[in-house]
């Protein structure tokens, strides 16, 4: 049997850090001739993962420009990709999640006729513009996709009502999963100073992340002023805000976070920073996607500053809580957690409900199946 040409395709960070794992596991089996695509939506921030799981792009688009819009990025990701789809003719195309990448990619192999196989797929606010334009660039996708691994039961019940057939759908668990195994080090030491000079052991960490579109203007204001209150009224507490480099974002949380007492306003780390910091954090307050998957994997409580959610599991496992970018709510809910234990090991003690380490292994498999290269459909991932 001759092999099948695979070629995976991403442009930022977050999807670097879950392809990775599945990239590694692609070029373990010799039944697949595995090639890599970047687009480089995001520049040093994608390269940054690159070097840090060894990945070596066979195809580097580099279309990223200085200001660019979500028009540029997908025609310049669908041009691309046509000189690279006529040039390899690859049997299967794998993109991953909610990017404007993911959805351009999945579009250029659509019109080459090339199979689609759409990884973390299925996850629902059904809110087009919330997180915009996440959720249609990952229903687009879903449009198109020919193999859904989709990484949750409820992630497949979203893809069955919209008639994707069931033949189709593989639940996997989350590819994060089996990133972090890779970069969490209980004795990391941060190559960011400060990051160690921090005392973990006697004082509760907070991670905050927040820098969402959705949120900009009076969402942020609102989340650097509770947050704020939040380490005044409490002397145990240390917050590390990782603060994004965008000015609509950056000048807020300077305006109102700057200069206080034990709060630490650093530029957004690399991942193997990210996830040991994570690791050794109390709780974490966040707007991102995948820090909901992450965080619990490491039985860290999570307060998501959105009212919407794509990734309801965390919240129905009790991991999560969505608390919006209301004052009160995140003031009140960040205090019960900090002031009540048993509040905080509720959170921080329920299960993950994202995976085990093993869905790389697990897409690979459904790859081969759907190929005619296994008889039999792979176990799915379930808790």
């Amino acid at each position: 049997m001759k092999k099948i040409k695979v070629i995976t395709i991403f442009g930022t960070r977050p999807e670097a850090v879950k392809m990775a794992p599945l990239v590694k596991e692609l070029e373990k089996r010799e039944e697949i001739d595995s090639k890599v695509c970047v687009t480089a939506q995001h520049r040093e921030m994608l390269d940054q993962v690159l070097e840090l799981f060894n990945v070596k792009p066979d195809f580097d688009l580099n279309i990223m420009k200085a200001k660019q819009s979500l028009t540029g990025i997908t025609t310049r990701v669908i041009e691309g990709l046509e000189e690279v789809f006529e040039s390899e003719k690859p049997d299967l195309i794998l993109v991953h999640g909610d990017t404007t990448t993911t959805f351009a990619g999945a579009l250029a192999a659509f019109y080459k006729q090339i199979k689609v196989g759409h990884v973390e797929a299925g996850l629902r606010t059904f809110d087009k513009y919330f997180p915009f334009p996440e959720e249609m660039n990952r229903k687009l996708t879903g449009a198109i996709a020919d193999f859904h691994f989709a990484p949750t039961e409820s992630s497949k019940a979203n893809l069955l009502r919209e008639a994707v057939k069931e033949e189709n759908i593989f639940i996997t668990g989350n590819t994060v999963i089996d990133a972090m195994n890779f970069t969490v080090d209980n004795n990391y030491i941060f190559s960011t100073e400060i990051l160690n000079t921090i005392d973990y052991k006697n004082k509760k960490v907070i991670m905050v992340t927040a820098h969402r579109r959705e949120n900009w203007g009076e969402g942020i204001e609102n989340i650097c002023k509770a947050l704020k209150q939040v380490v005044d009224s409490n002397e145990d507490v240390e917050l590390v805000y990782l603060v994004h480099l965008n000015p609509v974002v950056k000048d807020v949380v300077y305006k109102y976070l700057e200069g206080t007492s034990r709060v630490h306003l650093l530029p957004p780390l690399d991942t193997k920073e990210t996830h040991n910091l994570m690791n050794k954090c109390f709780m974490v307050m966040t707007d991102s996607g995948g820090l909901q998957e992450e965080a619990p994997h490491l039985g860290k409580p999570v307060l998501v500053l959105r009212d919407v959610t794509e990734r309801p599991e965390a919240v129905n496992s009790g991991t999560v809580k969505l608390v919006g970018t209301d004052m009160n709510e995140i003031i009140e809910n960040a205090n019960k957690l900090i002031r009540n234990q048993n509040e905080y090991d509720k959170m921080s003690k329920a299960v993950n409900p994202y995976g085990d380490g093993n869905a790389s292994q697990r897409i690979v498999d459904a790859i081969l199946y759907s190929f005619g290269y296994k008889i039999n459909k792979p176990k799915e991932f379930n808790l």
